[in-house]
């Protein structure tokens, strides 16, 4: 996820996406393009040999959903996810009108042949109305064709076990953000490369489902981001949990 080194693209984005390449990682999850056109980004990701295969953008609901779609069909990208705010899900009717915009938003994004996708942060499991969690609320409202991309961190920040999650979604599961610290406090924690925190990713990711890309993601490091990408592709493909180029 672009977002790990964020604070570097502005400078030098191609050599950027050749360090993560040369990590071995095969694909990535753009987070804003930095100023650059999206067919300028996309000829990056061809020459680096790395594949955008999801973008962090607004749902493209209301007056801005073609400017969205326009600029990430240009940039290739075949899903958009993005998440609602955490007081969308204090009550059962906040839920609902947030789910307008997602819900519109991927019947916007099938007429460009594209996917939505559902990206959880905390509340979405803090949060329990009428006994269920607001996230179970949430999936069963989901339109039939959005998609999901499960964060295993906040997940677990939220309170819940990330392995239960995967294994309660179903078939719309088709990404991860792969993350891992002390899961303690929503948007505080340091991070630290995958296998030296407290998540249990090998377990969530051990889970039979229909994931297509484990998507690392290490926002607030004490640590390089590239040592800590390093480590973390190192810790994964060592387990066999997910493949990449090397």
């Amino acid at each position: 996820m672009l977002y790990t080194v964020d604070a570097l693209l502005d400078d030098d984005f191609e050599g950027v996406l050749e360090r993560i390449a040369a990590l071995g990682y095969t694909g990535v999850e753009t987070y804003g393009l930095h100023g650059r056109a999206a067919t300028d980004v996309n000829r990056m990701l061809q020459r680096t040999g790395l594949r955008v295969v999801s973008s962090h953008a607004p749902f493209p609901h209301g007056p801005d959903a073609a400017r969205i779609l326009d600029e990430y069909a240009e940039l290739g990208a075949p899903n958009l996810a993005w998440s609602m705010e955490a007081e969308e899900f204090d009550d059962l009717d906040a839920i609902e009108r947030g789910l307008e915009r997602v819900n519109g938003g991927v019947e916007a994004a099938a007429d460009y042949g594209m996917t939505v996708a559902y990206h959880n942060h905390h509340a979405e499991f803090r949060n329990v109305i009428d006994g269920r969690t607001a996230y179970e609320l949430l999936l069963a409202r989901l339109h039939p064709q959005a998609r999901v991309e499960l964060d295993l961190y906040w997940a677990a920040v939220g309170g819940a076990t990330p392995a239960d999650v995967v294994r309660s979604i179903g078939p719309r599961l088709r990404y991860v953000h792969v993350k891992d610290g002390p899961a303690l406090t929503y948007g505080q924690d340091t991070l630290v490369p995958i296998g030296q925190g407290t998540v249990d990713v090998l377990g969530a990711l051990r889970e039979p489902s229909t994931l297509e890309w484990h998507i690392v993601e290490l926002e607030r490091l004490d640590v390089d981001p590239f040592d800590a990408l390093d480590e973390s592709y190192r810790y994964l493909t060592a387990h066999g949990v997910t493949e990449g180029s090397r």
